[in-house]
């Protein structure tokens, strides 16, 4: 999805005019003859893509910026999660990046800063404090790197909550799950009566890992096991723990918890097989329930409920936790300059300052951002989403804290093991993967 904005006709004529003149612009912007403005150009890559309410609300705010800012021309691309990551790391191989894009914190941003691609936004930040002062503590954490500041969350993002059907639950007296058994149970019942247990749509391959490995691994090693493995110093991949983590992964395969099929269809379409009734659950990031709320049809959202992954037994991990991250940001490329950082600039407050937060709270979604959920206008679930979140931690999610090389073997390996691979194979390929990457 691409969109260019243009500019009007008559600033169109003027550029023309000033072009033919041979007036020569400076780098910020300023045209030598006559000291006039020439617009800006930048280009912007996200992945506000759907008809989900968070993605409406942040195209909205790109829309609003446009109008009120004739001056600046926004070159915008929208790409799905998936393909926005690959096609990143492709044109930060080739030092190529946009001005503005949509990046993840922690690991991302890490490899982004060590190649010299991105500028730190200290500087405007710090020239407005009762924006950054507002943030959730540590929310700045995963986009600083050696005391500097390269992005703000734009929201939060815990990636590993159970959506379930209470009136399906219901209907098979299936009580909602407290324990790893209670969980099992469910899924041999809803198997019997022709009900996929968890719908899942795994074909862009982050997802299985994102939304569910990453906390049930979390619930059996613990996290300081996981940030030892990542860091290789004192942990490894090939660990019992880890294995045991693949093993209790491969097992839900194994028991039918999902859909056949699920490696070859995508998240909406998992999200289309829960809204039909044909699943009585899903398991998703926070972020699903501004799909939910958009576009459920109203005898399943009004009977939709919120929980987390259930403990599992003998697991060093805390029980009330949700694999995650604070949230994506607006990465600027270090080449952006003058007038155009100027214009970068303020397209970052307008998405992340205090405004784009409310708005992107009033779209159901989660914010790293200190407001209050006025709870006579949100929906009912997205309340019911918050003060969950108010009793429960945020562990790591793999993919924010493994090398890219390691996160691409991870992703792969999980849709291999959930067809029946090999849970000591995989686990090697990782270690070796996120070894080789560290030079260890």
């Amino acid at each position: 999805m691409k969109k260019i904005y243009t500019i009007g006709l008559s600033m169109a004529v003027a550029a023309s005019v000033l072009a033919g003149c041979g007036a020569q612009t400076d780098d910020q912007g300023s045209a030598a003859a006559g000291g006039s403005k020439d617009k800006v150009k930048l280009s912007v890559w996200h992945n506000w893509t759907g008809q989900d309410a968070k993605a409406i609300a942040m195209r909205k705010i790109l829309d609003d910026f446009q109008a009120q800012h004739p001056e600046v021309q926004l070159e915008v691309e929208g790409l799905p999660t998936d393909g926005l990551k690959t096609r990143l790391r492709t044109v930060a191989a080739a030092d190529e990046m946009p001005d503005l894009f949509v990046m993840w914190p922690d690991a991302m941003t890490k490899e982004f800063v060590n190649g010299g691609l991105l500028q730190p936004v200290d500087e405007f930040l710090n020239s407005k404090p009762e924006w950054k002062n507002n943030f959730i503590p540590n929310a700045l954490d995963g986009f600083t790197v050696d005391g500097k500041t390269y992005t703000v969350p734009m929201n939060l993002a815990p990636s590993s909550f159970i959506y379930y059907n209470q009136a399906i639950f219901d209907k098979y007296g299936v009580k909602v799950p407290k324990t790893w058994d209670d969980l099992k149970s469910a899924i041999d019942t809803f198997n019997k009566n022709n009900v996929i247990p968890v719908a899942l749509g795994n074909k862009a391959n982050w997802v299985a890992q994102s939304t569910i490995f990453s906390t049930i691994a979390d619930r059996i090693t613990g996290t300081d096991w996981f940030l030892k493995a990542a860091s290789q110093n004192g942990a490894k991949f090939t660990d019992p723990e880890f294995v045991k983590a693949l093993t209790v992964m491969q097992d839900l395969g194994k028991s039918k918890a999902f859909q056949d099929g699920f490696n070859s269809i995508d998240e909406n379409q998992m999200m289309q097989l829960y809204f039909q009734g044909k699943s009585a659950m899903f398991i998703d990031g926070g972020w699903a329930l501004a799909n939910l709320v958009n576009n459920a049809p109203k005898e399943v959202l009004d009977t939709t409920h919120i929980s987390i992954l259930p403990a599992i037994d003998g697991g060093k991990g805390n029980a009330q936790s949700t694999a995650g991250v604070v949230g994506t940001g607006m990465g600027v490329s270090k080449k952006v300059t003058g007038a155009r950082k100027d214009a970068a600039m303020q397209l970052l407050y307008a998405l992340s300052g205090p405004e784009g937060q409310k708005a992107t709270l009033g779209s159901s979604t989660l914010v790293s951002y200190k407001i209050d959920v006025d709870k006579s206008k949100a929906h009912p679930l997205f309340v019911e989403l918050n003060e969950l979140m108010k009793n429960t931690k945020i562990s790591p999610v793999y993919d924010s804290k493994l090398s890219s090389a390691a996160v691409e073997v991870i992703n792969n390996g999980l849709q291999e093991l959930l067809m029946g691979g090999n849970p000591e194979t995989i686990a090697k390929k990782i270690q070796d993967a996120q070894a080789g990457a560290l030079g260890k």
